[in-house]
């Protein structure tokens, strides 16, 4: 399919209803296909997208349109929602510990490509902790400083391991043997597809 069916698919799968804060509907969506401006009717459906979620399919048609455009940011964010779709995801309040106290010293990308450890609660056959491996998307910011805090969603590697995970539950994030920082959970969601 090339860009402009994928998104005209997509669209189809968006309800009628649905209205972003800004009141813009799958109307305002097909008012942009029709004028061939593709990355405005991507982003509109991205947007679109987030309430009620969609299903897979919907964000697999728009993570290959964003693909297709060469857009990056566009097409690693549809392709995050695929994860989560598949996997479920957690969103935390994380607060990473300063550079002077962790062998960070960098930024961490917002954009998903940290895969770091986390304890959540779980024993290792001999008592000890045991970590699980989450992806990390950082919400509304570019890139999360050492010592900064933000909201951030969390993608399962073996999502059967965070079943027990719930909100309140102050989680631990490492990199290495050491704290990297702490996460206090605000929501759950278990797989959908």
């Amino acid at each position: 399919m090339d860009v402009p069916e994928l998104l005209e698919a997509a669209s189809l799968l968006v309800p009628e209803e649905t209205a972003t804060a800004n009141d813009i509907t799958v109307r305002d969506v097909w008012d942009y296909l029709v004028h061939d401006e593709w990355e405005v009717a991507l982003g509109l459906l991205e947007e679109l997208g987030g309430a009620p979620p969609c299903p897979l399919a919907f964000w697999e048609k728009l993570a290959e349109a964003a693909d297709q455009l060469q857009l990056e940011r566009s097409a690693a964010w549809c392709h995050w929602r695929c994860s989560e779709l598949r996997n479920g995801v957690i969103r935390a309040e994380l607060t990473l510990r300063p550079a002077a106290e962790t062998r960070r010293t960098t930024p961490i990308s917002a954009a998903g490509v940290l895969r770091p450890m986390w304890n959540i609660g779980l024993r290792s056959p001999t008592g000890g902790h045991a970590v699980s491996i989450a992806g990390l998307w950082v919400e509304n910011m570019p890139v999360l400083e050492p010592g900064g805090r933000a909201t951030v969603r969390l993608v399962p590697l073996t999502p059967s391991h965070w079943t027990h995970v719930q909100p309140g539950q102050e989680i631990t994030m490492h990199e290495d043997r050491d704290a990297a920082g702490t996460a206090v959970v605000l929501e759950v969601h278990g797989p959908r597809t």
